[in-house]
């Protein structure tokens, strides 16, 4: 068997609305919309996060050990994910001519990040890569959390902080913790993300008055 233990990030990131979306909106155009989205998010991720896989409304990306990906960079790619989805989310608003109500709705869509950092274990099925591991299972169970949160969001569990050599609290971010069965509880930072500086209200920089904390502010 060609298993292989790696460690390092496991990122989900979510397309929150997309239930609601999909179920209430036109199959042909909510599917082209929400391809068109996640198309923005991965190429933003990878390079330097390695995909392993489109999950419905979500990409769920990699960096292991030997990823390419600097640790110190980790929250500027996050970000420029988020930008990249509401750059092309409002430009999609801008010009949609079609009534639909896919296209009328393209702008409740938001996108959530999910990261966790720990061990997980790289397998063969059927000729294609597949991780698996507690860690895999726990990032998968953190999209459906109790942030009570509007707009985009990252959710860090601890252990990425502490990869990072940030202290959550003293960098500002509301901590949060949940419990799973078998898991016990898992504590974690929640970081706000905010669109592009173009696309801020009364056309404020990112973050300006907003309390968002760049990567630069908390590394």
């Amino acid at each position: 068997m060609n298993n292989r233990t790696d460690h390092g990030f496991l990122i989900l990131a979510d397309v929150s609305g997309f239930t609601a979306f999909v179920t209430t909106t036109e199959l042909e155009h909510g599917s082209e919309i929400i391809a068109a989205l996640l198309d923005e998010v991965v190429g933003q991720l990878s390079p330097p996060l390695e995909i392993q896989e489109i999950e419905g409304d979500a990409v769920f990306a990699l960096g292991g050990e030997t990823s390419p990906l600097p640790k110190a960079r980790l929250l500027e790619v996050l970000e420029g994910a988020f930008a990249a989805f509401k750059t092309r989310q409002r430009a999609m608003q801008d010009v949609e001519t079609c009534y639909c109500g896919a296209c009328r709705q393209i702008g409740t869509l938001d996108l959530k990040m999910v990261v966790h950092h720990g061990p997980f274990l790289r397998h063969t099925v059927g000729g294609r890569s597949r991780v698996t591991g507690t860690a895999v299972i726990l990032v998968h169970r953190l999209l459906k959390n109790g942030v009570g949160r509007k707009g985009g969001y990252a959710l860090l569990t601890e252990p990425v902080l502490r990869s990072l050599g940030i202290d959550g609290e003293h960098a500002g971010l509301p901590a949060h913790t949940e419990r799973y069965e078998y898991l016990g509880d898992v504590r974690c930072f929640v970081r706000d993300l905010a669109p592009p500086p173009s696309l801020s209200p009364l056309g404020r920089g990112q973050g300006e008055g907003s309390g968002v904390l760049h990567p630069q502010a908390i590394a």
